[in-house]
């Protein structure tokens, strides 16, 4: 073999090489998250409430209480301390998003209102802004609310003890579900029933830029083309679980699909969200019923301090 020399500075090959290594480093890293670090062997699915029309927005407090919404009824549900359900909040208007934020109070989005709100703990509400349709929110730890308004095609942002009026941030294609990164930099945003998720970066005014197409492909059913992508959640280490007709399907933090866990039930899954006193269980609303099953990581809310667990 004959070996070519090349006049290469000697600071311009490290960095090159440091670059690369960075390079390998990541991808190596972004592989390394299959559904082994997520699944428990002894922990299926078992079932946690049932009786009821359609389940949608499990949220869960700072204790790791579980909410959800039974939307054609207009009631809002909380798990008592013996695993029953309990009504929290009655003509709550169809609530399709519901998510705690900033002093510990519940927001939610009245479908058929087409209204933001903001729950007391007696289950009275305060209505925050009304919109063209609200269909789900996330809420920053700055009382930033974005809310998916599938009719308009947009999500609009609304600022929580501001005067400010809601304000269009992203607009031009169907949202559905919606999710901030931990670090509250990125918004994930479902795109109708396209095979991607739209990442936006958050500006420091609450304001959104980009808007691409970072997670995909989503998996779909055989013969089918929509993967039906609703409610997601995010874990501690960055991985993003979408509830789509597959099952939920597990993205690392680079956008790739680390592998799908199976529905808990044939019927149609719409939402899911990291629960419990160490918030490693994961909740699953699956038409008439409630599921959950133990997880390896956890999913800690934004409302709860992660340095001190408070």
């Amino acid at each position: 073999m004959t070996c070519v020399s090349f006049p290469v500075e000697l600071g311009r090959l490290w960095t090159a090489c440091c670059f690369v290594g960075v390079l390998c480093t990541n991808h190596a890293a972004a592989q390394d998250m299959p559904l082994t670090q997520v699944l428990l062997d002894d922990a299926p699915w078992r079932l946690v409430a049932e009786g009821f029309k359609f389940t949608e927005a499990p949220a869960v407090d700072r204790n790791g209480r579980l909410y959800f919404s039974d939307v054609p009824s207009g009631r809002v549900f909380r798990l008592r301390e013996d695993g029953k359900a309990e009504v929290f909040a009655e003509n709550a208007g169809g609530t399709s998003g519901l998510m705690f934020g900033p002093n510990g109070l519940l927001f939610g989005c009245l479908n058929k209102a087409k209204q933001v709100v903001a729950y007391e703990p007696d289950g009275s509400f305060e209505v925050l802004a009304d919109l063209p349709s609200a269909n789900d929110l996330v809420v920053s730890r700055k009382g930033h609310i974005y809310v998916t308004s599938p009719k308009s095609n947009s999500v609009w942002l609304v600022k929580y003890g501001s005067t400010d009026k809601p304000q269009k941030v992203a607009e031009g294609f169907r949202p559905n579900g919606i999710i901030l990164w931990q670090d509250e930099a990125t918004l994930v945003v479902t795109d109708g029933n396209s095979p991607v998720l739209r990442t936006f970066r958050v500006e420091t005014d609450g304001g959104l830029k980009f808007g691409a197409a970072y997670y995909s492909p989503l998996q779909t059913t055989f013969g089918e083309t929509e993967p039906r992508s609703d409610g997601m959640t995010v874990d501690d280490a960055g991985r993003l679980y979408v509830a789509t007709s597959v099952g939920v399907q597990m993205f690392d933090p680079t956008g790739r699909l680390g592998g799908s866990i199976s529905k808990p039930q044939a019927a149609f899954l719409s939402n899911v969200v990291f629960g419990g006193p160490d918030f490693r269980t994961l909740y699953a609303t699956s038409a008439d019923k409630v599921f959950a099953r133990r997880v390896k990581p956890s999913g800690t809310p934004s409302i709860v301090d992660r340095t001190t667990g408070q």
